[in-house]
């Protein structure tokens, strides 16, 4: 089975989330669990575990650190992403959602719409962007990497 099965979000030395963040959080993580699509390609005639697969995401060292194990806990990869094409794309996640949440606040619903649709953009973008830096290292579709691009602006924040 190609999926994730459990993830965990190595957040322990950040600062607390806002509660919007955490709120992102909750429901990307909910909607991860509930369906994605995650599977490692064969890479140098090496075997690969099959899923679902236990996902751990971190940032260590200034970069993005997926750690892949089986269901039985057992090592099935690691990889390591430099945090470097994220970074726009995170600042500006950030800078909208916060635009979107104060507008939500005291704006009508025309001007929510479109300060939404521009964050749902800029999350595409974020997705497309994991989904070439995954490329050749786990093969996800774009709900998942939508999902995930999520819980690395979380990890991000307090970065």
């Amino acid at each position: 089975m190609s999926r994730i099965s459990h993830i965990d979000l190595d957040d322990a030395n950040l600062p607390a989330p806002t509660p919007e963040i955490e709120q992102e959080r909750k429901v990307a993580m909910f909607d991860l669990m509930e369906e994605n699509s995650f599977a490692l390609p064969a890479r140098d005639g090496r075997d690969v575990p099959k899923g679902p697969y236990r996902v751990g995401l971190s940032i260590r060292e200034k970069r993005l650190v997926f750690s892949v194990r089986s269901e039985d806990e057992a090592p099935a990869a690691e990889f390591h992403l430099s945090l470097s094409p994220f970074r726009q794309v995170v600042k500006d996640y950030y800078a909208i959602c916060e635009s979107y949440f104060d507008a939500v606040k005291n704006m009508p619903p025309s001007q929510i719409e479109t300060i939404d649709m521009a964050r749902r953009g800029i999350h595409n973008e974020g997705a497309r962007i994991l989904e070439e830096r995954l490329e050749g290292k786990a093969d996800i579709d774009s709900d998942t990497a939508r999902r995930l691009f999520t819980l690395i602006c979380v990890l991000h924040f307090g970065s």
